[in-house]
């Protein structure tokens, strides 16, 4: 009975070994994989229990540099639209030109046309008379 006992005994310190062993490999690589800089973010990390405090500050971190850039899109919106909507009115004013400048010509052609005609009238009567 007592090898039965002593087979016992001999996995429970395998695995509080094993346990031991998975520990120091995580401060080994804590040490090996982390800056300085974040290994002090860890260890108080460590001394508050997890709880999430320096969570907190992150989160506060990401949402104001989301807001920025939020503002930072907005504006660069604002300024396109206001310069399309300065071409549309500088393309309007252009075209309105262009148009009683067409107006004007076709009111010069049609009096020229009827110059033509009644000069044409004239030569006929007068080729007509001599």
């Amino acid at each position: 009975m007592e090898r039965p006992a002593l087979e016992i005994n001999l996995p429970d310190t395998h695995e509080e070994g094993k346990l031991y062993v998975v520990d120091s490999l995580n401060n080994l690589n804590k040490l090996n994989v982390c800056p300085e800089g974040s290994q002090d973010v860890l260890d108080e990390e460590e001394n508050t229990g997890g709880t999430g405090e320096n969570t907190s500050g992150s989160n506060i971190r990401n949402q104001c540099l989301f807001f920025v850039t939020f503002i930072l899109t907005l504006i660069i919106s604002l300024a396109l639209v206001s310069f399309v909507i300065f071409l549309i009115i500088q393309t309007r004013n252009k075209m309105d030109q262009i148009s009683s400048r067409l107006i004007a010509e076709k009111k010069n052609i049609e009096e020229l046309k009827k110059m033509n005609n009644m000069i044409l009238k004239h030569l006929n009567q007068s080729g007509i008379k001599e």
